[in-house]
């Protein structure tokens, strides 16, 4: 795993102008050959990605035929990319996604939690209403799995096992994106019960280079990928929801851009217009860390619309309020990172 001790400091916390806190990190940027651009710290070191790999562990619902055997639309395959906040417009889809394959919500192996939005969860709570698995913000990947599960005719029960053959198809889509073979490599569990693999930054940033332009490729895979990031393009509040990093910096980036968090201060972008995928990872795990990195290599990657430009300006340097409102400080990336 990355060693804190070697990697830069890549966001700063300040309060009253002078720093308070600071966040470790590396970043990586790949092109579509596989090729690093740009190393900051370990990028080599095996990390684990866990939700910014969901676009990819969809390829199989694509690939296999089963988005189409099912008629999974555009907002379907967005939210089988997400890590959605559970609100009604995302609950609703899962429940008529699951109606379509007769299963119900017990079918998931995702777990119940509370909407990562604390006004959601909030107004949920005030309602008398629980969380269930729906709400979870993996149903959506979840759901195209038993989608996957169904078409090729094996048992539902289970999809979730690292040995059943559409998590083996999951396993493979990884380790052919990243050019990392987990063919050897053991399965650790992600928060929502399914296989978590390990691979290096670098891993991550190629593949989603080549989720961009998947030039080269098998036509079945390429095909999969143009209709992924399209998918995620059109729907960004299915990728995410009301008030998220993701939303905001997809819906403003107009199909030049696509990012997608994941837990553990980790995150992942794609510039289809260039070719370019980023990957970035904050030691301390801080999600904040990893969206104010995020914003920085990708404004000086460039070649965005200025309402782009603007959205990400607003994450680089994010106002520090306390209890009552009042600007304390300030969390800005810091100073040389990443040139």
């Amino acid at each position: 795993m990355t060693n804190p001790v070697t990697n830069p400091v890549a966001v700063e916390v300040l309060r009253d102008g002078r720093v308070e806190s600071f966040h470790r990190g590396s970043v990586a940027v790949c092109d579509v050959q596989g090729v690093v651009r740009l190393a900051r710290g370990d990028v080599e070191s095996p990390i684990f990605p866990r939700s910014a790999l969901k676009p990819i562990q969809a390829l199989p619902l694509l690939e296999t035929g089963a988005a189409e055997a099912f008629a999974v639309s555009d907002a379907e395959l967005a939210l089988a990319c997400a890590s959605h906040n559970g609100e009604a417009l995302h609950a609703d889809v899962v429940n008529r996604w699951l109606s379509r394959l007769d299963l119900s919500e017990q079918a998931l192996a995702c777990g119940a939690h509370w909407s990562l939005s604390e006004s959601v969860a909030r107004t949920m709570a005030e309602k008398g209403d629980r969380p269930s698995d729906i709400h979870n913000n993996c149903s959506g990947k979840h759901a195209g799995m038993l989608t996957t599960a169904r078409h090729l005719g094996g048992d539902v029960e289970g999809y979730e096992i690292a040995d059943h053959p559409v998590q083996i198809k999951v396993r493979d889509a990884i380790s052919e994106m990243s050019d990392y073979d987990l063919s050897v490599a053991g399965a650790a569990i992600d928060g929502c019960s399914v296989p978590a693999y390990a691979i290096p930054l670098a891993g991550l940033a190629r593949a989603f280079a080549r989720l961009s332009q998947p030039h080269g490729t098998q036509a079945v895979r390429a095909e999969s990928c143009r209709r992924l990031v399209s998918a995620m393009a059109s729907n960004p509040f299915m990728v995410a929801g009301t008030g998220r990093y993701c939303t905001n910096v997809i819906e403003t980036g107009k199909g030049r851009l696509l990012v997608k968090t994941g837990a553990e201060g980790v995150m992942a972008a794609t510039l289809p217009e260039l070719g370019v995928g980023v990957a970035v990872k904050i030691d301390d795990g801080a999600r904040r860390a990893a969206e104010v990195t995020m914003a920085a290599v990708l404004l000086e990657i460039g070649g965005l619309p200025e309402e782009s430009r603007n959205c990400l300006r607003n994450y680089t340097t994010a106002p520090l309020r306390n209890w009552r409102g009042q600007v304390v400080g300030a969390i800005r990336v810091a100073s040389g990172f990443p040139s």
